[in-house]
């Protein structure tokens, strides 16, 4: 049995950040006293000149070796110089990876730093989500100018849930709504009209939908915002600005919001 020490460092290596090589360490670490251990990462280990150097300082201080490693070849330096050194090493992945491979009968990618690269994603996903809201409805003009994409249409053409929909595709985008009354932000004008969706509807399908809208909220149907000819003033206002900003227009009539959603993320992807 080794000799008790009064305080030890762990040295955590990681050909990526190491941030779960790190919690994986904080947790067992937690079933002690803390203070009588110190952590120390070293990410981005990708050459064994790298791992002489940490493994050098372990022996000098009688330190602890853990690591995440996938890049086979510094793995097996990890193991090899820390067991001539006589230090304690411990491989957190390779059980668990072995494991799946036995179960999934398919070899692990051995690719570092993939674990960060679906964070990344998952972050611009929350962004884009943020994006949509903070600039919904035209609630501040400055979110055109940043948006990969701006809808502009009457109300109750699906703005927002089509904002929504592609802010999980990783798309930031604003929506304005068109009123005869207001007039469009200059921003509109600013941008690339191939950023722009117009979105258009027949005007017995948006009756339908804000006269059902208005019984949803309580009040009554002959509202002139659910009426035929406040509507048929509203497209034909929408339909001049659309021309006026020369941008691409989709007819939402007859299509679900997935299906709109997906022709626009075509648009964007082929631009």
């Amino acid at each position: 049995m080794s000799e008790k020490q009064d305080h030890v460092t762990v040295y955590v290596l990681s050909d990526s950040v190491g941030e779960t090589a790190e919690l994986v360490v904080k947790a067992a670490i937690s079933q002690f006293d803390e203070n009588k251990t110190t952590i120390r990462r070293i990410p981005y280990v990708e050459d064994i000149g790298t791992v002489d150097e940490v493994i050098a300082e372990a022996r000098d201080n009688q330190g602890m070796i853990a690591f995440t490693m996938v890049l086979p070849d510094v793995k097996q330096h990890i193991v090899k110089r820390a067991n001539e050194e006589g230090l304690p090493v411990y491989d957190i992945l390779s059980p668990l990876l072995t494991m799946m491979e036995e179960r999934l009968r398919v070899p692990p990618k051995n690719e570092s730093g993939l674990i960060h690269t679906l964070d990344e994603d998952y972050f611009r996903k929350v962004e884009a989500i943020e994006f949509a809201v903070k600039y919904d409805d035209g609630r501040d003009p400055r979110g055109v100018l940043r948006a990969d994409v701006v809808l502009v249409g009457v109300s109750r053409t699906s703005k927002t849930p089509l904002s929504q929909y592609l802010a999980h595709k990783r798309l930031k985008v604003a929506n304005v709504p068109l009123v005869p009354e207001v007039e469009p932000p200059e921003e509109l004008f600013n941008i690339s009209p191939e950023k722009i969706v117009g979105l258009k509807i027949s005007p017995g399908k948006l009756n339908g939908i804000r006269t059902e809208r208005l019984k949803a909220l309580g009040l009554k149907s002959e509202a002139n915002y659910a009426t035929l000819q406040r509507i048929e003033e509203e497209l034909s206002y929408s339909e001049e600005v659309m021309k006026r900003l020369g941008c691409r227009v989709i007819d939402v009539s007859a299509k679900a919001v997935e299906e709109t959603a997906n022709i626009i993320f075509q648009m964007v992807q082929s631009d």
